[in-house]
């Protein structure tokens, strides 16, 4: 993690640049993202540092990638915490652990989150909007992720699965909640925070994996 001043004048130098390019006031982007004036200004002048809420509202109202913003904001993680996004044989413990050392987000995590989520999506899997929605939104958010996401075989697998004709109700159902869990991103961990951001997602699919096993 850099020293906090680099970073206030890091972000605040790509906010600058990017309201140049786009011939934005602070006042303009304040009514984009809905933030207040004062709050922009002091980040942006290296005053205060941004939470990963404002340099969300910044991604969707200047168009560039949450990436960039968190990398700027002195956000970016060591090679050790980028292991964990291959290392994932006990992924509990490596999620917790790429957590504490981020620093990225202030949140207890286990697989009981994990579960109540998929239950959820079980349940409206087997509703007309809730296929619909897989039907309609699966490739795009495939198309989003192509790349970066781990185990997007098995999720693509899952798919077919789910679209054949001749799967039981309930493990169709069950299929559904995974490719709910990953098109509709209400995840635990946020996909934004780079690179462990789909490590819930992998173990939605370990999970749901291991509900069709029995």
């Amino acid at each position: 993690m850099p020293e906090e001043s680099d970073a206030f004048n890091k972000l605040g130098t790509l906010l600058k640049s990017l309201l140049k390019q786009q011939s934005l006031s602070m006042r303009k982007l304040s009514a984009l993202t809905g933030m207040d004036t004062a709050t922009i200004s002091r980040i942006v002048n290296g005053k205060q540092q941004a939470k990963l809420t404002h340099l969300q509202k910044f991604s969707d109202s200047l168009n560039v990638p949450m990436e960039d913003l968190v990398k700027a904001a002195g956000f970016n993680m060591s090679e050790s915490e980028k292991n964990n996004q291959q290392n994932i044989n006990n992924p509990v413990n490596h999620i917790q652990e790429a957590l504490a050392s981020s620093k990225l987000i202030d949140k207890n995590f286990n697989t009981a989150h994990i579960e109540q989520e998929l239950d959820k999506y079980e349940q409206y899997a087997q509703t007309e909007e809730g296929h619909r929605q897989i039907c309609e939104m699966f490739e795009t958010k495939i198309e989003q992720v192509s790349g970066i996401g781990p185990y997007i075989d098995e999720l693509k697998q899952m798919y077919q699965q789910y679209l054949d004709d001749n799967m039981l109700p309930k493990k169709r159902a069950i299929l559904g909640s995974a490719l709910l869990y990953f098109i509709l991103s209400a995840d635990i961990i946020p996909d934004y925070v780079f690179p462990i951001g789909y490590l819930d997602d992998v173990i939605a699919i370990q999970i749901v994996q291991k509900r069709l096993a029995e």
